[in-house]
């Protein structure tokens, strides 16, 4: 569905909005889950959305979430968790693998989880942000790949773009999570497609998962402009735990019979 044509009941955010308000990841939520009962209502709607996640709410209480991409149920993601707590005000959000803590800061909304509960990606670094800019459709191979590098390195600064890419299968691959050396002369390949998890989607806004990996792997707080000019921001703490934090927008209120 385009321009945030959804059913009724559903809210729709943009999640790590840049420092203008534009930009962010759209993401659905569904307020009362049991609206959506079992596997294969949940995964339907998800797939006439169309956005890289659709939340739903099982006990807005305690925080019970399902995250659903347009192909499958994912144990935890980054910008369905902040878009969540900033929706509902939580402060624990529970997942499969774990508590998920959140909190507010001024325009920010902050969750804290454990880097080991995000989905492998592969992270390629880049010589230069120009030439991640110059991208104009996913690398060739296989796998989610997250492709970035350095605006300003003494200050956290970083350029990075995200491609759900297929496997031969047709499959998203989930890959590794592998930060190479720098790489030059990254031009254009082929159109890689994506797999069935990402349901079409070719390039992922601002993706909170990714993120949290890149700041764990560097051990540093980083301050990330993804896809068109989406921000995140990260932090590592001492117990191996990253913040993930953005700004949330309401682009679309749900109606309520």
């Amino acid at each position: 569905m385009n321009d945030f044509e959804v059913p009724e009941g559903i809210d729709v955010l943009r999640v790590f909005c840049g420092p203008d308000g534009r930009h962010g990841n759209p993401l659905g939520v569904v307020r009362d889950g049991r609206r959506y009962p079992g596997n294969d209502a949940r995964q339907a709607l998800a797939r006439q959305l169309g956005f890289s996640e659709t939340v739903f709410v099982d006990d807005p209480e305690r925080g019970t979430v399902d995250i659903r991409t347009p192909g499958l149920r994912l144990p935890f993601a980054g910008h369905p968790l902040v878009g969540a707590a900033w929706l509902l005000d939580l402060e624990v959000l529970e997942l499969p693998v774990g508590d998920v803590f959140a909190r507010q800061d001024g325009e920010f909304t902050w969750i804290t989880a454990r880097p080991e509960w995000a989905p492998p990606r592969t992270l390629e670094q880049y010589a230069t942000a120009a030439e991640i800019e110059a991208l104009t459709e996913p690398p060739p191979g296989e796998g989610w790949l997250y492709v970035w590098a350095w605006e300003d390195e003494a200050a956290g600064r970083v350029r990075a773009r995200a491609f759900p890419r297929r496997t031969e299968t047709g499959r998203t691959d989930s890959g590794r999570t592998d930060t190479r050396g720098s790489r030059s002369g990254a031009g254009a390949g082929t159109v890689a497609g994506t797999g069935a998890d990402a349901g079409g989607i070719e390039e992922d806004e601002a993706t909170g998962a990714a993120a949290m990996l890149l700041s764990a792997r560097l051990g540093r707080a980083l301050n990330i402009t993804q896809g068109r000019g989406s921000q995140i921001l990260t932090a590592p703490a001492p117990d191996g735990t990253v913040e993930v934090g953005g700004r949330v927008l309401l682009a679309r209120a749900g109606l309520r019979r």
